[in-house]
């Protein structure tokens, strides 16, 4: 039992020894390549188990034939074990270097690609992480394009559709006050019609900002469904009566919703105005409610003649208009309205699509018969009752 202590002191006393001499050379090591701190700490390894070896070794003064075998044994094994140890640490910083070169392609044009068959499972997940880091910025590459894109026609369609009434004013305040207009009345009623739709346009884009910024804020109130749809469609009557167009209700459950009435009723206009000018004379647009699950979808379908399929993605973009997208024969009653300006400046969609989702809901369109079929949902009020006939 002395003897077996002996000799775990002896060993343990060599591999000491050995440890803390060759500790300052694995610390002067850690800040440089991954093969060299790994032969190091493999290098520290083997002369800690040889002096151990040595230690007993010559405590139990053995031959000293036998002491060279002890010798080359661990000569041998060392050596054997510091060319492994070599070998894998250059292995991994190969993989380390090429992970390196690929990571600066992070954020280029041609995206990112990981090297094959990284060393190490930390690698490989390094690895993984820089890849789906390249896919996010190309990503977010695309929708700030996307974007710019988006506010350039804006900003053209904006100048364009404040040019034209402008130019009108300005031509009716001169025919005005150089009193050489046939009709001084007229020309009053057509100036406070274009000052109108020029405040529209600037509500618009007052609210668009605000949905933009964040800095919407919603009056959340329990209101009945019902309500809602019945305030837009008295809204819109007037319009439909003058275009020919028929509104019809396709049935409106009768259920409470937890939202801002203002709001709400402001999206059902904007969708029921578009709905009516899209859809041409003694044309139907066609107004429902229906609830699933905890949600009520609301739809206004047309009679619009459908929207191309590479543009539905792009309805409810800031910018995007009725005029350029939608299908309408050039020459009928349609295209001539888009014409004299009645999509507007291509921001209602985009204000309907803010308000929406600032309730926590969805807005989407689809190409349904004869023209398009537009759905928000909304969150039903809590506890909400079931729904009524009516």
């Amino acid at each position: 039992m002395i003897d077996m202590l002996v000799i775990i002191a002896l060993a343990a006393a060599g591999a000491l020894l050995a440890g803390l001499l060759g500790l300052p050379a694995v610390k002067a090591l850690r800040r440089r390549s991954v093969a060299a701190s790994l032969f190091a700490v493999s290098a520290l390894s083997v002369l800690a188990m040889a002096a151990g070896t040595v230690a007993v070794a010559l405590e139990m003064f053995i031959s000293v034939e036998d002491f060279h075998v002890v010798l080359i044994v661990a000569g041998v094994s060392g050596a054997i074990t510091l060319l492994a140890a070599l070998w894998f640490g250059r292995r991994i910083a190969g993989g380390s270097r090429e992970l390196a070169d690929a990571a600066r392609t992070v954020g280029d044009e041609s995206g990112f690609t990981a090297p094959p068959d990284p060393p190490t499972a930390e690698l490989a997940a390094l690895a993984a992480a820089l890849e789906d880091t390249s896919a996010r910025l190309a990503a977010s590459r695309e929708r700030e394009r996307a974007l710019e894109a988006s506010r350039r026609e804006l900003i053209a369609w904006i100048s364009h559709d404040l040019r034209t009434p402008l130019a009108g004013l300005r031509a009716m305040a001169e025919a005005l006050e150089d009193g050489v207009a046939p009709d001084p009345a007229g020309y009053h009623t057509r100036m406070r019609v274009q000052v109108e739709r020029l405040s529209g346009m600037v509500d618009d884009l007052f609210e668009l900002s605000r949905i933009q910024t964040g800095s919407l804020e919603l009056s959340l109130v329990r209101v009945s469904v019902y309500d809602l749809v019945d305030d837009a469609l008295a809204t819109a009557r007037p319009l439909a009566h003058e275009r020919g167009v028929h509104l019809l209700d396709d049935g409106i459950v009768r259920v409470p919703v937890h939202a801002d009435a203002q709001g709400i009723t402001r999206v059902l206009g904007n969708l029921l105005v578009n709905a009516v000018r899209s859809t041409p004379a003694d044309g139907t647009v066609v107004v429902s409610a229906r609830q699933e699950a905890d949600r009520v979808v609301l739809a206004v379908a047309d009679a619009c003649g459908g929207i191309p399929e590479g543009d539905l993605a792009r309805v409810f973009d800031t910018g995007w208009r009725g005029a350029t997208a939608r299908t309408a024969p050039p020459g009928t009653a349609v295209a001539q309205r888009r014409q004299q300006g009645d999509s507007g400046a291509g921001l209602g969609l985009a204000i309907v699509r803010g308000i929406v989702e600032a309730h926590g809901g969805h807005a989407q369109v689809t190409n349904e018969g004869a023209g398009c079929r537009f759905e928000i949902t909304l969150p039903l009020a809590v506890a909400a009752v079931p729904a009524l006939a009516g």
